[in-house]
């Protein structure tokens, strides 16, 4: 191990596995050390034996719930958008001959106590029953001026330039109420709060178009992706692209300690009594514990069902965003369920997440609200982690930290914190102008 690096990344959570990779494909020499003894850090993929383990402290589950090796639990499950920053990724780095993805059935929002649809577009816009008739009139000029908006045409921006144009300031000219803002904000454009309203409107749109153009890709329920088998290929994945580039992989290293030179720069990382040298250290949190703040909390619950989320059309696997206001809270809660439909439970059984940013120290009264939304379940673990982010400055000491994973059960803020990281590590934007129509079909 005495050698040295361009890069140590320490940990194979989703995102290092990721930036190793993407550095590997530059040709930088990239040594990838975990002190645990499997992929994934806290996004791993659990079975069932190793489910029970985890949050019961016995590997014996009940029979009736199947065999073990069937089961393949995200800890931290997120569904990919279809025309996504992730699937650009994948495409860039070849990853996705590792992988096979299926279409997600559903997307849905709960309002007002109940579960639609979320509509995309302007068709969808007049049959939803989550607007009255003249608003669904309303809604639907605006979705045709999103669908419509090209940034380069300044015929398709009607006198707005929305760079300057707030988001609120864009609605309030389609004069749509604030039960239409709820859902288009946080289950189409996946806003986590309601930030977004006195921020320029350029992003907004953007993220409605993306919604759009992922839903029109495959011609599904839903503008969603899952990898068949789970997300713990996903590191596992570019893992195998970092070793056809050069990159190095160590399991099992314990206390892997990194070190600094006297200017308090990382030099290097010392695991068994031996140390490789570099220029730059890549880690999640909890390898740097006293460069990170704490920022907050996620409570979820994990639950196995013998039956799909009520009232989302018996789908397989379904995302169910509940917008802050419709629960009178500070942040949004999220459903997530997948099923056999992606080989992560047996047939007949369903794994489904309920996450939301901790307001409160009882995940179970807290996380209420959208359990009942489940129906019955056959067993069900709450669990709480903390997020964290760095608090270094990357230029005086070299190293380049992730932040925690949030409580969404989609993508977009995972991989944002990776092209930014990527971007800190070597100076340059990643370029991720690749066809996708050529890209990885789903599996129908």
């Amino acid at each position: 191990m005495d050698e040295e690096y361009d890069v140590i990344v320490l940990g194979t959570g989703l995102k290092e596995c990721i930036l190793s990779g993407l550095l590997s494909v530059d040709g930088l020499k990239v040594l990838h050390m975990d002190k645990n003894d499997y992929y994934g850090g806290e996004s791993t993929s659990l079975n069932l034996n190793q489910l029970w383990k985890r949050f019961k402290g016995t590997d014996s589950p009940p029979q009736n719930l199947g065999s073990s090796k069937e089961y393949n639990v995200d800890m931290i499950p997120k569904f990919m958008m279809a025309n996504g920053t992730l699937v650009r990724v994948l495409i860039h780095t070849n990853v996705t001959k590792y992988l096979s993805f299926k279409a997600v059935d559903g997307s849905f929002v709960y309002n007002k106590g109940k579960i639609h649809k979320v509509p995309a577009n302007d068709v969808e816009a007049l049959k939803s029953p989550l607007m009255g008739l003249f608003e669904k009139r309303r809604a639907r000029k605006f979705f045709i001026y999103v669908q419509d908006y090209d940034e380069n045409d300044p015929k398709s921006h009607e006198g707005m330039d929305l760079n300057q144009v707030t988001a609120k300031e864009l609605i309030s000219k389609y004069g749509l109420d604030d039960n239409t803002i709820d859902f288009i904000g946080h289950a189409l454009a996946l806003h986590l709060d309601d930030a977004y309203l006195t921020q320029p409107a350029m992003d907004f749109v953007k993220r409605m178009k993306l919604y759009a153009e992922s839903l029109a890709r495959f011609q599904g329920g839903s503008p969603y992706i899952y990898p068949l088998y789970g997300l713990g290929e996903l590191p596992q994945g570019f893992a195998r692209l970092s070793a056809v580039y050069g990159g190095t992989y160590m399991l099992n290293k314990p206390e892997c300690k990194v070190e600094f030179d006297e200017s308090k720069k990382a030099i290097g990382v010392t695991s068994e009594g031996e140390t490789a040298k570099c220029k730059k250290v890549v880690c999640d949190p909890s390898y740097l514990p006293d460069k990170v703040k704490k920022v907050g909390k996620v409570n979820r619950a994990i639950c196995i069902m013998s039956h799909p989320i009520p009232n989302t059309h018996d789908s397989p696997s379904v995302q169910v965003i509940l917008p802050q206001k419709q629960l009178r809270r500070k942040s949004d809660m999220y459903l997530f369920c997948c099923s056999y439909s992606h080989n992560v439970a047996p047939k007949g059984k369903y794994i489904a997440f309920v996450t939301t940013e901790a307001e409160t120290d009882n995940p179970q009264e807290e996380l209420k609200p959208g359990i009942d939304l489940l129906g019955p379940v056959d067993e069900i673990f709450f669990d709480s982690y903390d997020r964290y982010e760095p608090t270094n400055q990357h230029d005086d000491d070299n190293c380049f930290i992730s932040t925690s994973y949030d409580p969404t059960t989609h993508f977009e803020t995972t991989v944002r914190d990776v092209i930014a990281l990527y971007s800190k590590i070597t100076g340059k934007e990643l370029d991720l102008s690749v066809d996708l129509s050529a890209a990885c079909a789903a599996e129908e």
